[in-house]
């Protein structure tokens, strides 16, 4: 038996389906801002996720009868989001070297632990990254998908998402520590 998932806004959902413009707005309102976050997690970039953001929903409720209730309206909604992302940044011909064209040495696994920073710091510090690499930390690490699904989203190899993460953590790192010896350097 398929499970069927009982969102709480269905109510809301089904007024959109009709075609109720006050009901578009109280989910707009209910889902924008972290919508946003997804998308800016993704783009780093404050205008492209306004962007995205506006798209998405426009899609959503263009496409709001094909909602299936599989799964939550948010969930299906971020899915619309994280794909226009994707997109966006591949507007900005964002390239991922695939791992097999790379020649280095792979440096060892770090501990997740020892990234535990002050969430603001870290938050900063993501926004640095390069925007292959910014993706791929923000899909795994924030958005929860494994490195296969991020591959098949990505059309990369499941070796170039886990390198790409492996990089991210290690720039962050890397930016990280900078700051702190900056930190300490003014001490």
């Amino acid at each position: 038996m398929e499970a069927v998932y009982i969102d709480k806004h269905v109510s809301l959902i089904n007024e959109c389906r009709q075609g109720s413009r006050q009901a578009q707005f109280e989910i707009y309102k209910l889902y924008a801002k972290a919508m946003f976050n997804v998308s800016f997690r993704i783009l780093n970039h404050h205008g492209e996720a306004e962007d995205v953001l506006q798209e998405s929903f426009l899609d959503a409720f263009m496409r709001v009868k094909e909602f299936r209730a599989e799964t939550t309206f948010g969930l299906w909604l971020k899915q619309i989001v994280i794909n226009k992302s994707i997109t966006c940044l591949r507007k900005r011909k964002m390239d991922l070297v695939p791992v097999e064209e790379l020649d280095i040495a792979m440096p060892p696994e770090e501990d997740e632990e020892s990234l535990q920073l002050q969430v603001d710091l870290v938050k900063k510090a993501i926004t640095l990254l390069p925007d292959g690499y910014r993706l791929v930390l923000t899909l795994y690490l924030f958005e929860g998908y494994d490195h296969e699904e991020i591959a098949h989203i990505l059309n990369i190899s499941e070796n170039t998402s886990r390198t790409q993460y492996m990089r991210a953590k290690l720039r962050l790192h890397r930016l990280l520590a900078k700051k702190g010896e900056k930190d300490e350097q003014k001490n």
